[in-house]
């Protein structure tokens, strides 16, 4: 659920809202940035969003990890969201 969206610069806006896994709620920021605005062949305008953000799962309670021969960990804590989004208007329907 969003619940503020600040304007940053270039059209962007950042989205503020809650994400709740596995019982915990937490605010999370995505950044979204305007991707373009175009008329389709079929006359419909489409424009497209694409939107980011990072979160670390510790703050979700999600602790599980273990050891790799190299020295490293299974999971890392960094979460990079991702969402890319399209919306149509459709074109007025040509009168008959």
């Amino acid at each position: 659920m969003s619940r503020r969206v600040e304007p940053l610069a270039g059209g962007a806006f950042r989205v503020v809202g809650d994400l709740t896994i596995r019982g915990t709620t937490r605010e999370i920021p995505l950044t979204v940035t305007p991707g373009g605005l175009v008329k389709d062949p079929w006359g419909n305008l489409r424009v497209g969003y694409s939107a980011s953000g990072v979160l670390n799962r510790r703050d979700f309670g999600l602790t599980w990890n273990t050891l790799v021969e190299t020295g490293g960990v299974v999971v890392g804590d960094e979460v990079k969201i991702g969402i890319e989004v399209e919306l149509v208007r459709l074109a007025e329907q040509a009168a008959a």
